[in-house]
């Protein structure tokens, strides 16, 4: 299937007035991907510089190809995003213009089946974004004690089914380690009830999300990156995240919230400067794709953008 980045102009949109309120603007793609965001950024702003990050070297060694025609306005670093303030600096900036989060797995990372992020294609459980470091799905399943894969599956996967399911891990992997995405998603599908696969998709998804973030400790990530890409903005400048799942959304939505709430006591009538947030949402909720995103990308029903700007130093 092509690469078609989500909601790419709205993203290049709400970016912009960061991008032209200053001479020689930065922009952290904190999630460079195949970098079709980071193209159109380039293209559009003929002045501006990305940093490109992401853990996925296969990711990055495309993207890198793809963006070679930009020079030195790109900027490579192989990473997780909660090291955003390192890379930042490494590359000689204190401050950046804004940032942009694309957070979940790419639709490179679904489509390559070697990789085990997909239910639908026999592969080994792997599940790790960075090939090179890291504990796989593999190990997850087959060592983690019976509770620890029940609160990973209820926690990540709100999987209703988790503790059934794991009983059946455990029951399988005592006779033989399980293997490969198919034997998993087979013993899945075989402990939830009948009825209840009848809806929903498949039945693997929860628990192939649950194991894919606890493999690459997504959330943890999040929760750590967004504080420090918030602290990088220079007054005007815009963080620009789109989540794919509810867990994603709600660590988005709290940072931002905390960001942009007045820290003033609440007896007071009036605001006191050094209390007033440093911070003030673009738009209250976050925003769903258009039915032209939806049409000519299917993969984007599931997105929640969000935006904030730094109004005070």
């Amino acid at each position: 299937m092509q690469h078609i980045s989500v909601m790419r102009d709205r993203c290049v949109d709400l970016l912009a007035p960061s991008i032209t309120s200053s001479t020689n603007p930065v922009i952290v793609d904190a999630t460079l991907g195949l970098g079709g965001h980071t193209e159109a950024l380039l293209t559009r702003f003929e002045n501006l510089t990305v940093i490109g990050i992401d853990r996925d070297k296969s990711a990055l060694e495309k993207a890198t190809a793809r963006l070679a025609p930009f020079g030195d306005r790109l900027k490579i670093a192989h990473c997780v995003f909660d090291e955003i303030t390192e890379v930042v600096q490494s590359f000689g900036f204190t401050h950046v213009n804004g940032a942009l989060f694309d957070l979940g797995v790419s639709s490179m990372q679904l489509d390559e089946s070697e990789r085990g992020f997909s239910y639908s294609q026999d592969a080994p459980l792997d599940m790790r974004m960075d090939r090179s470091k890291g504990i796989t799905a593999y190990e997850i399943v087959n060592s983690y004690e019976p509770g620890k894969l029940v609160k990973i599956l209820r926690t990540y996967g709100e999987e209703k089914f988790a503790t059934r399911i794991v009983e059946n891990i455990v029951k399988a992997r005592a006779i033989a380690p399980l293997n490969s995405t198919t034997e998993l998603a087979t013993l899945v599908k075989e402990s939830i009830p009948a009825a209840t696969r009848r809806t929903g998709g498949n039945p693997a998804k929860r628990t192939f999300q649950a194991l894919r973030i606890e493999a690459n400790d997504e959330l943890g990530a999040i929760t750590r990156a967004l504080p420090h890409a918030l602290d990088l903005l220079m007054v005007q400048g815009r963080l620009v995240v789109m989540s794919f799942q509810s867990l994603e959304d709600r660590i988005v939505k709290e940072v931002f919230l905390e960001a942009s709430t007045s820290k003033s006591p609440r007896n007071l009538p009036i605001e006191l400067p050094e209390y007033a947030a440093k911070f003030s949402l673009v738009f209250r909720s976050g925003e769903t794709p258009s039915q032209s995103e939806l049409d000519e990308n299917p993969r984007s029903a599931s997105v929640r953008l969000r935006a904030i700007e730094r109004v005070a130093a």
